[in-house]
């Protein structure tokens, strides 16, 4: 492997705190990820206004009470962030500790931040002609996640939430390094949180986006994508942990195509230019990776652009599967999400998530290698892609890089 990441820049991941439908224990994840099926992901179905049902990946188990005075992040999206961090925070302590908490910036992702309190608010405006005491605009905010991260966990750094629909989780690692490169901050919380909300749910179903079943990356019959919730978060710093084998943030590559305001343009261009820079900004080759998170939502556009750029990078040599199937699409969080998946993959030596293909494979999918049969990750280095409304897209490279 001709690594050449600068050693004094590294980049290192501690811990993972994360939240989705596949739940929040590390059995149950493993489960889910070992057998490529969510029994959850099937049984949650939703109405939508039209009449039309969608599958759902909902987060079922109880959420993680808030005790933080400020009423104003009382929101199911701050339950469901607070339940993920909550594995964090031994670890945060230790840097607050080490580095002082005005050192340990905030860095996270969004789309609906607390809309769906918003939501129930205006019910009760529209049956009452007012809005409930206690609803807040400011719930609703983007940077309401943030202020609640920065606010319960104590750190007072730089502070903010990125917002490029579905890259949102994934730009932050970007956004990351640079604060720790630039010497603005010794630790960085980064990750993402989003909640279903209707307006969300609606909004994909007017755009005729979504599947009334499972979500079928990569398959002929693919019809859609599923839309999740989940939360995920880990700590970046310059400095590695007392592990033997820190993982690291390898390489990170963005574009903006700009083609379309919810179409990915169709070659893939955008797709390949970010999984390019990665791969650069990594010193790796197309060789040294084993194996691709695809963004894969199971839309025919995306899956066929996204397989073309991967075939004209990696052709058929790096094994690819999709993740939606266990998680729903989840949105702002999406990036954080599968970079969660990545790291139970890298951590636990996990073998590589199955594409449960019901079906035939398209036949406008390129000639990729799509992990059929249970496989291990032959080399520790994964490739998660993000690619988002408006051509915002996001390629991350995770891994161990001396093995």
């Amino acid at each position: 492997m001709n690594h050449h990441s600068h050693n004094n820049d590294a980049i290192y991941i501690h811990g993972c705190g994360f939240n989705s439908a596949m739940g929040r224990w590390d059995d149950v994840i493993h489960q889910c990820l070992i057998t490529g099926v969510n029994p959850a992901m099937t049984s949650d179905v939703r109405v939508l206004n039209n009449g039309k049902t969608t599958v759902v990946g909902r987060v079922a188990e109880p959420l993680a009470q808030i005790t933080h005075s400020n009423p104003h992040y009382q929101t199911r999206n701050n339950r469901l962030a607070w339940s993920a961090l909550q594995s964090l925070q031994a670890l945060i302590d230790r840097a607050k500790d080490r580095y002082g908490a005005n050192r340990i910036a905030v860095v996270v992702g969004s789309s609906t931040s607390g809309i769906a309190d918003g939501e129930q608010a205006f019910v009760q405006y529209l049956d009452n002609d007012e809005f409930p005491q206690s609803y807040h605009y400011y719930r609703q905010e983007l940077a309401n996640l943030n202020d609640f991260v920065s606010d319960i966990l104590g750190v007072s750094g730089p502070s903010y939430t990125v917002s490029t629909a579905c890259s949102s989780s994934g730009r932050v690692y970007l956004s990351a390094r640079n604060l720790l490169r630039a010497g603005l901050a010794d630790a960085v919380i980064v990750g993402g949180c989003d909640t279903l909300c209707q307006l969300t749910l609606n909004g994909f179903n007017g755009l005729n986006a979504l599947s009334g079943e499972l979500c079928r990356p990569f398959e002929a019959q693919r019809n859609g994508i599923n839309i999740g919730e989940a939360a995920a978060f880990t700590l970046l710093s310059l400095k590695r942990d007392d592990s033997d084998r820190p993982l690291q943030l390898l390489g990170a590559g963005d574009s903006s195509d700009a083609h379309h305001m919810s179409a990915p343009e169709p070659e893939g261009k955008g797709a390949l230019e970010a999984m390019q820079k990665a791969l650069e900004d990594a010193g790796l080759t197309p060789e040294d990776v084993g194996y691709i998170n695809a963004h894969g939502t199971a839309t025919a556009l995306n899956d066929a652009m996204e397989s073309k750029a991967i075939a004209r990078l990696f052709g058929n040599r790096v094994p690819v599967s999709s993740t939606k199937p266990l998680t729903g699409h989840t949105l702002g969080a999406a990036s954080a999400t599968e970079a969660a998946i990545c790291w139970h993959i890298l951590q636990y030596q996990l073998p590589l998530p199955k594409q449960a293909l019901g079906g035939e494979i398209g036949a406008d999918i390129a000639d990729i290698q799509l992990v059929t049969d249970s496989c291990p990750l032959l080399t520790p280095v994964i490739l998660s892609n993000s690619f988002a409304f408006g051509g915002n897209n996001i390629s991350l490279i995770f891994g161990y890089p001396y093995d």
